[in-house]
């Protein structure tokens, strides 16, 4: 028996003890979920799966291997929610002689025990919060009502010290962040990654039946298919038609620390609009991987406003900038002067245009959203701050009114698939992209196609 072996026998001895001493007996699939050692753990739960209990639990499970005057956080969207989870810590120390005291407000609170562990509340809501030190692990109450950005704090905290995240939450919807790490988690990965599903009937306590408990029997007749196994079984189920459901990835097309590097040409892929939205991807390549970094995505501004915008920004130099892509409509006099002429006359900057099939941009895409197979990297990658684009593949929600708007093809009533072409809405970011990859990079299999290249007018 090696060393390690005798010290985590020794540790699931102790968590053993301290569960005894507070009369907790996991289930099997509690037991599953604390006896995990991954850094990364999300647990998608149903409603009333006791999730937050298994996350206080969870918490107390690290003790025996953590050292003293260690200092962990309970984060929320607001400091309401962690109020459950606090509750739980405060009453399972105290009986077990370990607390030392414990605050009666949550927004802020803080717990501290005997040998100096802090365990303090968190508030999304309050950003400054989650950069004021580097905790040893953080739990995340009702996690699916954390924005991606918060995801992306809570992650960045944990790196000085290797700490670790806990994520539980019941889904809000099956698509967005929460949803898509659960499946990219779901049977772990190289950066100790791992989700887990508590589904309702796994709480003995209140459905003694299980799966076959007459209750979830019935809520499983009067429901959606859909509703039962998202808000019962804790698993995604998105909406039928997603363009890009099985290319796009938060974990892996989502970097948090992404910026413009200056040394790097500066590229616009625009995709004009006015009443859906004017998208500019603001991208670099580096070392053949295109970094889209910034955007641009307004509704009910012309190319004039546009390009006042774009001229405040810090990466924008015209001098250096490379020439850009635009839709071909954007060559195309309407009344109006055309959209390149503008960008031309009033900024100096020089946009050509590809004729782009529909399906075949969407392939050239997904060939630039697959990962590499020996790497694991993909080819494209997003700033968190491209929310209009980000919303498309539905990963946030649209930036214009906080709703559910994503990329997809056309169904009918009962959510089958109809006709060979997607929706031509909450596309115009992708569709940005998409001119800019086949005019950087040529089209994913190569068939006939116009190019209308203007530098000079």
């Amino acid at each position: 028996m090696t060393t390690e072996t005798i010290q985590q026998d020794a540790v699931k001895t102790a968590i053993g003890s301290l569960f005894q001493a507070i009369g907790f007996e996991p289930t099997p699939e509690q037991d599953q979920i604390l006896d995990c050692r991954n850094r990364f753990i999300l647990v998608t739960g149903g409603e009333q799966a006791g999730k937050s209990l298994l996350a206080a639990k969870y918490l107390l499970s690290r003790l025996p291997e953590s050292k003293q005057k260690a200092i962990y956080w309970l984060v929320a969207a607001d400091y309401e929610r962690t109020r459950r989870e606090f509750e739980y810590l405060a009453e399972d120390f105290s009986s077990l002689g370990m607390l030392k005291s414990a605050t009666k407000r949550i927004d802020p609170g803080h717990i501290e025990l005997v040998d100096g562990t802090i365990i303090k509340t968190k508030s999304a809501k309050d950003p400054t919060t989650l950069a004021m030190e580097a905790p040893d692990g953080i739990v995340g109450c009702e996690a699916g009502m954390l924005d991606l950005e918060t995801y992306w704090r809570l992650r960045g905290r944990t790196g000085p010290k290797r700490s670790w995240l806990f994520l539980c939450g019941t889904l809000e919807n099956s698509i967005g962040w929460y949803a898509a790490l659960a499946d990219s988690w779901r049977y772990g990965t190289a950066e100790s990654e791992r989700s887990f599903r508590l589904p309702t009937w796994t709480n003995k306590y209140l459905y003694p039946g299980g799966r076959q408990d007459p209750e979830i029997l019935r809520m499983e007749r009067d429901q959606s298919d859909e509703w039962f196994m998202e808000r019962m079984g804790g698993i995604p189920s998105p909406p039928k038609g997603a363009v890009f459901a099985n290319y796009f990835r938060p974990d892996i097309h989502i970097v948090s620390d992404l910026d413009w590097d200056p040394d790097v040409p500066v590229r616009l892929w625009i995709d004009p609009g006015y009443a859906g939205a004017y998208a500019i991807e603001v991208v670099q390549v580096v070392a053949d991987q295109v970094r889209v970094f910034d955007e641009i995505y307004v509704q009910n501004l012309v190319t004039t406003e546009i390009i006042s915008l774009a001229r405040q920004k810090p990466w924008w130099d015209g001098a250096k900038m490379a020439p850009g892509v635009v839709d071909v409509a954007g060559f195309q006099h309407q009344a109006m002067p055309a959209v390149a002429e503008i960008w031309l006359k009033e900024a100096n900057y020089s946009l050509s245009a590809n004729r782009v099939g529909i399906n075949e941009g969407s392939e050239r895409l997904k060939t630039f959203l697959r990962p590499n197979p020996i790497t694991g990297a993909p080819k494209i990658v997003f700033s968190p701050k491209c929310r209009g684009i980000l919303s498309e593949f539905g990963a946030m929600p649209n930036p214009f009114d906080g709703t559910t708007k994503m990329y997809r093809w056309k169904t009918d009533h009962d959510g089958n698939l109809v006709g060979n072409t997607p929706e031509d809405k909450y596309n115009h970011g992708i569709k940005a992209v998409i001119y800019g990859l086949v005019d950087q990079f040529g089209h994913a299999n190569v068939g006939n196609r116009d190019k209308i290249l203007v530098k000079r007018w």
